[in-house]
């Protein structure tokens, strides 16, 4: 194994926190409390004295997959969807598939991040990766939603609204934050369509909800060079991203074969 690669393994370790799990600590939740007390009152009183309860250790097997929530993980996709996303990158590099890398959809950018080290790694002095986000989370339910999201709405889903800031901070923790990192920053529907991007190798979706999955493939998938990867974050786990995939594809006459990567992941390859 080269550096390189040995770089790159460390580093997705530590995007995943996987390296870290028995010593993660994470606040309980006492929303379910049966001892005495009041919860309210308990969790009042324990930040008063400046002090928090909390579980320690996580399931390496969960990490693994992408299954659980990383309180300090740069990204909650998991060991299998990052090898995944390093095969794709690896693939247009060595054959020489033109186009940028981009992530619609960052949380806290650990994607993006392992994709600008994967161009630092192999050399490649020209890619850029494009960082699309809304930066303070879902959207709220649209007037017509799609029918599998009418009694979903995470808008108000505090973990999931990131701030640029703290992404761009996350790039810098890492030394990977430069001119070649660019961010998009609004919703999909305003970024996307007069993006700068002239040509895409990877395009990996991880917008969750059908709108906003729609809303990047109507954009860009056009710009995505033949050769190159559309992959699908939420395929499996979200029936309105699964909805919005093949009713695109469908629309398309995409018929390229869609390969699973893990319980939710999926991608192509773009033949034509």
């Amino acid at each position: 194994m080269s550096v390189a690669d040995r770089w790159i393994d460390l580093l997705m370790g530590c995007l995943t926190r996987e390296l870290f799990c028995e010593e993660e600590a994470r606040d309980v939740d006492l929303s379910d409390w049966a001892g005495p007390g009041d919860p309210a009152a308990i969790r009042r009183h324990l930040g008063e004295q400046g002090w928090r309860l909390v579980t320690r250790g996580a399931d390496p097997a969960r990490r693994r997959e992408g299954r659980d929530w990383p309180p300090h993980a740069e990204t909650m996709v998991g060991r299998l969807r990052l090898e995944q996303i390093r095969s794709c990158v690896e693939a247009v590099l060595a054959d020489g598939v033109p186009g940028d890398l981009v992530e619609t959809g960052v949380w806290r950018g650990g994607v993006c991040i392992l994709m600008r080290a994967l161009l630092e790694a192999h050399g490649d002095t020209e890619r850029r990766v494009w960082v699309a986000d809304s930066f303070r989370g879902l959207p709220p339910p649209g007037p017509d939603p799609h029918p599998a999201e009418v009694t979903t709405d995470w808008s108000q889903v505090e973990v999931l609204a990131v701030d640029a800031d703290t992404v761009r901070a996350n790039f810098a923790r890492y030394g990977l934050l430069d001119e070649r990192v660019c961010f998009l920053e609004g919703w999909f529907a305003d970024t996307l369509p007069d993006a700068p991007i002239e040509r895409v190798a990877v395009l990996r979706l991880d917008g969750d909800m059908y709108a906003s999955t729609l809303d990047a493939l109507d954009a860009l998938y056009d710009r995505v060079s033949v050769g190159g990867f559309v992959v699908v974050d939420d395929y499996g786990a979200w029936p309105s991203c699964r909805a919005a995939v093949d009713d695109f594809r469908a629309a398309h006459g995409i018929h390229d074969e869609l390969v699973a990567v893990d319980w939710t992941g999926v991608h192509w390859r773009r033949s034509s």
